[in-house]
């Protein structure tokens, strides 16, 4: 494997106070690689030090990847707890559900306790949804690893550009959202934040637009989270 060109800005501080370390690399397998050695390194370190690892999925393609890497890995799974950053208002066995994506690609073929699986019950609607995953996170501790995508306008989760971001919980209803489905739940800016470590999986050229902006701090959504950690952005196929 050809190793990675890697380009790592360690106090780039843009919109919204977000330090984020920047990371590119050849291939999609090198960053698919790349993620899942974190990872298994950030669950390792949390297990060691809190008896367990909190994780906060994304949705995706290149997320996707990532999870059927994991299937093939050891870890000490009894002890890792698994949320959503957000999640579409479709039936529960529909296609486009992170849920559903996340169980087939990884967690069914692991020994996750399946009550430390926590989907977002997004199939009641939005807004009765978010009162129950909020309900969740009710005294969930701070996170350990929060995985994010980068979309074509910049928003991260279900946190969509020209939109109010809704703090008032842990878990919000999403109204006209302007990918469909309209209807979404998403973890709230502030309870993302509230983690010990970000990474962001951006691939695509797709995405370059989004990236420039990005790093030249315009206010995107991305840069809504900006937790004290800072935030790492691992990326191929985009110019840094």
């Amino acid at each position: 494997m050809q190793s990675s060109q890697t380009l790592q800005v360690k106090s780039l501080t843009l919109a919204n106070n977000q330090t984020s370390r920047w990371h590119s690399f050849n291939s999609q397998d090198e960053i698919n690689q790349a993620t899942v050695k974190r990872i298994l390194q950030a669950a390792n370190d949390a297990i060691k030090q809190h008896g367990s690892f909190l994780m906060v999925l994304a949705g995706g393609s290149t997320p996707k990847s990532v999870y059927q890497l994991l299937v093939k890995e050891q870890a000490d799974w009894g002890n890792w707890h698994i949320y959503y950053n957000d999640d579409r208002c479709l039936p529960v066995d529909h296609p486009e559900r992170n849920s559903k994506m996340a169980r087939e690609a990884w967690l069914n073929h692991v020994a996750i306790p399946q009550q430390q699986i926590h989907d977002i019950p997004a199939e009641l609607g939005n807004i009765e949804g978010a009162k129950a995953y909020a309900k969740i996170l009710a005294g969930v501790r701070t996170f350990d690893m929060v995985i994010l995508g980068l979309g074509e306008d910049g928003h991260t989760a279900s946190l969509f550009p020209n939109q109010n971001v809704d703090n008032s919980a842990d878990a919000v209803p999403v109204f006209n959202s302007p990918k469909p489905p309209a209807d979404r739940i998403t973890i709230s800016q502030n309870r993302l934040n509230d983690t010990h470590e970000v990474i962001f999986i951006v691939t695509g050229a797709g995405k370059q637009e989004a990236v420039d902006h990005w790093r030249k701090g315009v206010a995107i959504p991305a840069t809504l989270i900006a937790p004290s950690c800072g935030v790492d952005v691992y990326c191929f196929g985009v110019e840094l």
